[in-house]
Parts: C-alpha cells; structure tokens; sequence
C-alpha cells in the first residue's frame, strides 16, 4: 500500500509533506504535555521495528498478495507516538527496501498515520461506550475496531488518491482494475490485523497493563 516516487502529481506530494509536518507538530505537542515524555520511547521504538519488519511478511490473497501494515495497531498501543514512529518507519522503508518513496514520504506518511490516530481515539472509547460490556470485552472490541479500521481508512486514502491521479501515460482501465482489486484484498486483512491488535491488547492488559495504562494520559 506504499505509493512509490513518480506515481502522484507534484503538488499533491507536497501538500502530503505539509500535512504529515502539521501532524507531526500536533503530535509531538500532545507528547510534550506528557509528565514524561521520554518515558515511552522504549515502546515505540519497539513497535516501530515490528512496523519495518511488517511490510516484509506478504499474505496471499488471491490474484495479489498483501503485506501488514501495522497502523491501527501503532495508534492503538502508542498513542500519538504513531505518528512519528511511522514517518520514522516508513523513512527506512523507502531508503533501505524500496517500499514507497522519498518524494511520496509526506503523502504516506499522512495516509498511515492519521488513521492511526483515529484508531487511538476509537481504543479510547473503551472508557465510556465499553463500560456496559462484560469483563475485558469492551477492551477487546475496541481494540479490535482500532486495528481494523485505521488499516480500513488507510486503504480507502490509497484507493482514492492513486485512483483518482493515475498518470496520462497509464493504461487507466487496466490500472483501475488492480487498484481496485488491490483495495479490495486489504478487507480480509483488515481481520486479521483487527483480531492481532485485540490478542496483543489483551495480552499487554493482563501481564503489562501499565503499557497501556500510559496511553492517552497527557
């Protein structure tokens, strides 16, 4: 799901660096208020390795195969560490395996990270709307949400700019036909990564909570 170098038009590379520099502010400002901001660094840097090493393990779904991104997953533990942690990621990607690019590293970064974002806030919503639920479910359910629907808004961001900013020299029907094939396989995906991101929560809840604990307290 990385948009390489020479696929988006120019200007729109460069309104995705100046909106993946606004949300890096925005998010390194909400870190700041923290008592200890440092205190969580260890954690991300962690799940900023497993976010790397993601994007080499492909999935197979038939005609293409997919790779895990990890981003609901990173905004659901890390809070708004996600943000930098996946521009950070997605920086190595680009520069040491060729996924994605350096001129589209704004883009990239903005269509993984804010959805991170959002599936932070979904997690947070386990203390009010998941309150009713029975034991840890309301953390499981909305764990899972986090997982499965950032990765879901990240797919639908790609689907829609690459679709919609297919060079002239392309065959435009048969590209829209493996962009929406593409789009497509990341359905089942976004179970998968919904259901980990849940087990990992859990797990975190029940021998480290205070991993979690940290999260969205500034």
């Amino acid at each position: 799901m990385h948009i390489p170098d020479g696929i988006l038009p120019v200007q729109v590379s460069a309104g995705g660096y100046a909106i993946a520099s606004l949300v890096t502010w925005y998010s390194l400002r909400q870190i700041n208020r923290k008592s200890d901001p440092t205190a969580e660094i260890p954690k991300a840097s962690l799940l900023t390795a497993a976010f790397f090493v993601g994007s080499s393990i492909y999935i197979p779904i038939p005609p293409t195969s997919i790779h895990l991104i990890l981003n609901g997953l990173m905004g659901v533990v890390l809070g708004y560490f996600a943000f930098p942690a996946i521009l950070i990621g997605l920086f190595f990607q680009a520069l040491i395996i060729g996924h994605g690019g350096l001129t589209t590293l704004g883009v990239n970064a903005t269509m993984m990270g804010v959805p991170a974002l959002l599936a932070y806030h979904i997690f947070q919503l386990r203390h009010s709307l998941g309150r009713s639920l029975p034991g840890t479910w309301g953390t499981g359910l909305f764990a899972f949400l986090g997982g499965a629907l950032g990765l879901g808004l990240a797919a639908l961001v790609f689907f829609v700019l690459v679709i919609t900013t297919i060079p002239s020299g392309f065959d435009a029907t048969t590209e829209q036909t493996a962009i929406v094939g593409l789009s497509i396989a990341h359905i089942p995906l976004m179970v998968i990564e919904g259901a980990f991101t849940a087990t990992l929560v859990l797990f975190l809840q029940r021998v480290k909570p205070e991993l979690l604990e940290g999260v969205g307290k500034s």
